[in-house]
């Protein structure tokens, strides 16, 4: 079930602090990919942050579930919310280039939209959270440059595959309501552990990672990133998702690209697209809508009519 009830402040602020958790993710694998093979990358990243975070469960003395039906569901959503998709976009990004990529990508809440609307109907799929949902694509489209649009249908089978991808985003961000019954934090460790040994053997078999010379910088980007990204930015995600619901949850995903930029800009000394004011205006508009609650929407529309 959704979640339901009153949001305040806190509610927000965790969703805030999981979109600065993720948008980490371009800059930092941007760093790490230069000299660490994207699977040894992806496997590495997963284990550590699963170490941290069960070294966190252990200190507080927490259980963690033995039973067969639990890791069911924490290999199901790993499988479709980061291997897959994950593994996905990697092998895309060869092709397509990444301001594609973002925009492509940034295409979940719509998807998430599409899904909740016509097949779950899991909690209500208003038009303004589809406003939102098109305001924060339009945004993103801005602030990477219209550019961007120019390459597509270039690499028709990559860019589909992302498209794939962000369908899989959609759909883990929905199946991940079936674990709000579990502490978040072992959901993400549970979730972790399991991506990290799956994709253990052939980052063994293919990169042979001891014969690799990862520099200095590409071993912190990986640790920071699983740490931050993965163990962290996991947690926060199933948080919300009790507390928020699938389609707020998801309006994140939009707020990632200013703050994936300015840490690009900073971190990477990329330079500052020129219609980054504009993009951020419409994205967080988008992100207004998709995040307002239902009841104050009425009661903003009834003061109105009232007028």
């Amino acid at each position: 079930m959704a979640a339901t009830g009153a949001r305040n402040w806190r509610d927000y602020a965790l969703l805030f602090a999981l979109a600065c958790c993720w948008s980490s993710t371009y800059p930092l694998a941007k760093l790490a990919l230069d000299t660490i093979p994207p699977i040894t990358f992806i496997s590495a990243r997963s284990l550590i942050a699963a170490a941290f975070l069960f070294a966190i469960l252990w200190m507080r003395g927490s259980k963690i579930p033995t039973d067969a039906k639990a890791w069911k569901l924490f290999a199901t959503q790993q499988l479709i919310n980061s291997t897959f998709p994950f593994l996905i976009i990697t092998w895309s990004q060869q092709y397509v280039p990444a301001s594609n990529t973002v925009v492509l990508a940034s295409t979940t809440p719509i998807f998430a939209f599409l899904i909740t609307s016509l097949i779950t109907r899991h909690e209500p799929a208003t038009l303004l959270k589809l406003a939102g949902a098109i305001l924060g694509l339009a945004g993103t489209v801005a602030i990477v440059g219209l550019d961007a649009l120019r390459g597509f249908g270039s690499e028709i089978v990559a860019e589909i595959a992302i498209l794939l991808a962000t369908i899989s985003f959609a759909c883990a961000t929905i199946f991940g309501l079936r674990l709000s019954d579990y502490d978040p934090m072992v959901v993400a460790a549970g979730s972790l552990l399991f991506g990290g040994l799956v994709l253990l053997p052939p980052a063994l078999v293919i990169d042979q990672p001891w014969t690799l010379h990862p520099t200095f910088q590409a071993i912190v980007a990986t640790i920071v990133m699983g740490i931050v990204s993965s163990a962290l930015g996991l947690m926060l995600f199933y948080v919300c998702l009790g507390r928020l619901g699938t389609l707020t949850t998801n309006a994140q995903g939009y707020l990632r690209i200013p703050i994936g930029v300015g840490l690009s800009v900073l971190l990477l000394g990329e330079s500052v697209p020129s219609s980054l004011a504009l993009g951020l205006l419409l994205v967080m508009a988008g992100v207004a809508a998709m995040t307002i609650p239902d009841e104050a929407y009425k009661r903003w529309l009834g003061r109105l009519r009232r007028v």
